[in-house]
């Protein structure tokens, strides 16, 4: 049956349709016949207890210059629908997070794909760091003395922000770098937070590769290789998207970390890998999808729209239990109607 589906995003307008995976996922859902509402996140509210939305009817196409049409400006209540699609872009801040509190709650038959509460508690370069023996020797810390003695043990390492995205401020320091200091007062002064300090690794001339895990199962991958004179192989940093095939070093690390992806409702995922290393794992708004289709892999848009069919079909099944968490949470919505309500009868 055509599902009911908003879209959480960022201005349709202003993407890449070429490569955007939310396009790709959105075209995949137009082809199924499902009715698609997009809002931007600036327009989640909650109202007496309703997660809402102003959101507008949008239709989808592969045309570059004309990919969408919206339709008229409504108020929806999120509750009414059946699939909320988190696809809004980093950076990861409080923005960010309040919107995650927000669609946490909504009720259990509606299905929010990336679980927010998963999103929130699964930032990509502290959620890998629970794997430890997969990833390469790594460090967060804003620490001086603890950088100069990792960098001391490690020779050349790759200094980024914490929350970072898209290859953003990403720098490589070696050994005897004259530059370190300055790049660390420089850090220092912009982040509050720490920052993640790796073991560089001389293989990601070869390419970082891009991993998409759908419900817990690896299910197509993208090789992206840096540009000359760059050690970044972000394709909105100039990288290069090439065919690959798994080899059995990452099948063993999609085995590995897939089923607590599964277990935390993250069903698109995007892990990069470097050398047999994981170095991060992408839960907000990975990519990839496109990329993987045009190179002659799978399109995963199918097998994403698959598993999310899936999902909502076991949320509705009679006597779900929603668990004690979602029971919380519907009990507290209740409570502020109530409350609401009280107040205006006064």
């Amino acid at each position: 049956m055509p599902l009911n589906v908003a879209v959480q995003m960022d201005p349709i307008e202003k993407i890449n349709i070429a490569g955007d995976t939310t396009f790709a996922l959105l075209l995949e859902a137009i082809a199924r016949g499902y009715r698609l509402a997009y809002f931007t996140p600036d327009r989640l509210s909650l109202s007496e207890g309703r997660v809402v939305a102003f959101a507008d009817e949008l239709e989808v196409r592969d045309v570059a210059g004309d990919h969408f049409t919206l339709k008229g400006s409504r108020l929806v209540d999120l509750a009414s629908v059946d699939v909320v699609l988190l696809r809004q872009d980093p950076p990861f801040d409080l923005a960010y997070i309040t919107s995650t509190h927000l669609l946490e709650l909504l009720p259990p038959q509606v299905v929010v794909v990336n679980d927010p509460a998963s999103v929130r508690n699964a930032p990509e370069k502290l959620f890998v760091m629970r794997f430890p023996q997969l990833m390469p020797p790594t460090l967060i810390t804003r620490d001086k003395k603890l950088i100069e003695a990792f960098r001391d043990e490690h020779g050349e390492v790759v200094m980024k922000p914490l929350f970072g995205h898209g290859g953003a401020a990403v720098f490589k320091v070696t050994r005897t770098d004259p530059n370190f200091g300055s790049l660390y007062d420089l850090f220092a002064t912009t982040f509050r937070e720490p920052w993640v300090v790796q073991r560089f690794l001389p293989q990601v001339a070869a390419g970082d590769k891009r991993i998409v895990l759908i419900d817990g199962k690896a299910a197509g991958a993208v090789n992206r290789v840096p540009s000359d004179g760059d050690i970044r192989s972000n394709m909105v940093r100039g990288g290069a998207a090439a065919a690959t095939e798994l080899t059995p070093r990452e099948k063993e690390i999609c085995a590995t970390i897939g089923p607590e992806l599964a277990r935390r409702g993250l069903v698109l995922v995007g892990v990069d890998v470097i050398d047999g290393y994981l170095t991060e794992i992408n839960v907000t708004s990975p990519t990839g999808v496109r990329a993987i289709k045009r190179l002659g892999g799978p399109d995963l848009a199918v097998a994403f729209w698959d598993a999310v069919e899936a999902k909502r079909n076991a949320a509705c099944l009679p006597g779900k239990d929603a668990g004690p968490k979602s029971s919380w949470i519907l009990r507290r919505v209740r409570g502020l109607g109530r409350r609401s309500a009280q107040k205006r009868s006064r």
